[in-house]
């Protein structure tokens, strides 16, 4: 099998693409983006492993366990949206060389056995993987929010692409509740954008897609200095799963899959090799 890429993903709000919107087309766009995720990686993989902006720990943790069931972690979303099922199995033998590979590189970890898939696994691969056919591994953020260790954490998976693992950081480009919500209470038709979320957005275009791999690193990992850093993730987990799928990147350069505007905000997905 040729390596794989490494993903950066929008998992959108909630259950979002399970319910009703108005406008009704308010993440349509961003729904037929991940319906077209095993196009984007090029060959379908034998696993997953997934890093969502929905899980910390003081060290990484590997869910480990062979039938994980789901967390639905939002809040008060309609009744149908917490019936949502998605029986994807685990792969404890992938847990195990996620482990084998953190340990090589001087990373702490710890199993997770009991842990399921929260939403920003269960959402938006149930949208790209509708059968629930592909074994998943889904791997902490550190609580630290240190973007130098989630870069560390990305290149010692590297060696997964070339296993038939596809790497998927799932989180946003742009997480400003306060922003997102006004955008919604005002009825924004999701066609405009906060001229600070386009700022940021087209900072990590230039970094992502132009800048060389050392530099591409660098300016990640002092990610808080870029134009509207702050206003754009006010708390950075949801966009530290994109460290990591650089981090996994290695040199391989990176393209801009989707430019979205949602809520007022533009979001974006980017693929690395």
């Amino acid at each position: 099998m040729s390596r794989l890429p490494t993903l950066f993903i929008p998992h959108g709000g909630g259950p979002c693409f399970f319910m009703d919107w108005d406008p009704p087309d308010t993440w349509a766009r961003m729904a037929d983006y991940l319906r077209h995720v095993p196009e984007v990686a090029g060959s379908r993989p034998k696993a997953l492993v997934v890093i969502s902006g929905h899980w910390e720990e003081d060290v990484v943790a590997i869910q480990n366990n062979p039938a994980p069931p789901l967390l639905y972690d939002y809040y008060g979303f309609p009744p149908n949206t917490y019936q949502i099922k998605f029986p994807a199995p685990g792969a404890p033998e992938v847990s195990a060389r996620v482990a084998e590979l953190l340990g090589a590189a001087g990373i702490p970890w710890k199993y997770d056995r009991e842990r399921g898939f929260d939403h920003g696994v269960f959402i938006p691969l149930k949208v790209a993987f509708p059968h629930a056919d592909v074994p998943i591994v889904q791997v902490s953020l550190l609580a630290s929010m240190d973007p130098a260790e989630h870069i560390k954490i990305g290149r010692a998976l590297m060696p997964l692409r070339d296993e038939g693992v596809l790497i998927v950081g799932s989180g946003m480009t742009y997480h400003n509740m306060r922003t997102l919500m006004a955008s919604m209470r005002g009825g924004a038709d999701g066609r405009h954008a906060d001229a600070g979320s386009e700022r940021f957005d087209d900072w990590l275009e230039e970094v992502l897609t132009k800048a060389p791999p050392e530099t591409r690193a660098d300016a990640l990992a002092a990610w808080a200095k870029a134009p509207f850093a702050r206003a754009a993730h006010p708390r950075e987990e949801h966009l530290l799963p994109l460290h990591v799928a650089v981090g996994a990147a290695g040199d391989d350069p990176g393209q801009r899959t989707l430019k979205d505007v949602v809520m007022g905000a533009v979001e974006s997905a980017f693929r690395f090799g």
